[in-house]
């Protein structure tokens, strides 16, 4: 598969099959992440690879969606330096992981698995089961498992180019 094909097959996964992810392919999705640009190549990130399946289920049960804990694992995303702040104002932590996290489901792709950004959690809650230290930003969590159904989720309803894209000003 190519990365113009895995971005058209990506789709936020929300049901998924009991079956384990083979080691062989968890290992390339995190080495996805850990290949991912950072700014100034910081890497201040922490990947937590929730597998125990009670945790699965506090995560879940932090996050109000409890599809999340169908997943055979669960990828916590975490900046480990949340006060650094990039010279256009926006902190980097949320930049350099969407960016990894990204990398991630589009390997999960080539791999036949499927991901799902979850971005709405409980911090307090989520950093409390995983002891996440309260200076880090717990920022993404992302189920990973092998789709359950056909595993094509549905058609991707997306504006045209025209209504996104402008060229030399707004």
């Amino acid at each position: 598969m190519n990365v113009a094909e895995a971005i058209k097959n990506r789709y936020s996964c929300r049901s998924y099959k009991a079956e384990p992810v083979p080691e062989e392919k968890l290992k390339r999705v995190l080495e996805a992440a850990r290949l991912a640009p950072s700014a100034h190549n910081t890497q201040e990130w922490k990947f937590i690879v929730v597998k125990d399946a009670e945790k699965r289920k506090e995560v879940a049960e932090a996050s109000g969606q409890s599809f999340v804990a169908e997943a055979p694992v669960i990828i916590a995303a975490v900046g480990l330096n949340p006060d650094d702040v990039l010279s256009s104002g926006i902190p980097d932590y949320i930049v350099n992981l969407a960016v990894a996290v990204d990398h991630m489901t589009l390997q999960a792709t080539e791999e036949g698995l499927g991901t799902c950004w979850i971005g709405a959690f409980s911090q307090e809650k989520v950093k409390k089961v995983l002891a996440i230290p309260k200076e880090y930003k717990l920022t993404f969590l992302m189920p990973l498992g092998f789709p359950a159904g056909n595993g094509k989720g549905g058609p991707k309803i997306r504006k045209s180019l025209e209504e996104i894209i402008s060229y030399d000003k707004f």
